[in-house]
């Protein structure tokens, strides 16, 4: 029997105000909430665009969001081993969701989805931690809550 192997990219989505990157802003330019929908659909630009109808065969099938927080602007992306490559680049040459401007940080690449959940966690604590940092805010302020829920919902993602 075969399995698919697959890749599993943490991305962070950045956005760009005048030029900066921003932290703390998860809406993008029209009004609209940034989700998982407007990332798939961004990054099959990206590949078209810049890997052509070839790149995108090679990714196509595989390419799948898989979580997306709209708070920490954290997103877990899987797609087939043979051409991670291909979608990574995409990534990186992505530069606007919608409209919007962002910056593609690929935080972690991993070969199963726990380790890439384990990574997610963990992310998702040091970008609250910076939130908190930014908005002065005490420790005890709700959002371990929100670390708490969020870390449920990543570790019920199923391949």
């Amino acid at each position: 029997m075969v399995r698919f192997k697959n890749r599993w990219l943490l991305v962070e989505f950045l956005p760009v105000a005048q030029g900066r990157a921003q932290l703390g802003k998860p809406t993008i330019g029209n009004g609209q909430s940034l989700d998982a929908k407007a990332i798939w659909a961004a990054l099959k630009q990206s590949v078209l665009a810049n890997f052509g109808d070839s790149g995108w065969g090679a990714v196509g099938l595989s390419l799948i969001v898989k979580y997306f927080s709209p708070t920490t602007n954290i997103c877990i992306i899987r797609v087939a081993r043979d051409h991670h490559n291909i979608a990574w680049g995409a990534l990186t040459l992505l530069t606007s969701i919608d409209g919007a401007k962002y910056i593609p940080n690929v935080v972690h690449v991993s070969g199963t989805i726990k380790h890439a959940q384990l990574s997610a966690i963990a992310h998702n604590r040091e970008v609250i931690a910076r939130y908190r940092a930014l908005a002065k805010t005490p420790a005890d302020y709700g959002d371990e809550a929100f670390l708490e829920g969020s870390q449920r919902e990543i570790e019920g993602l199923q391949d």
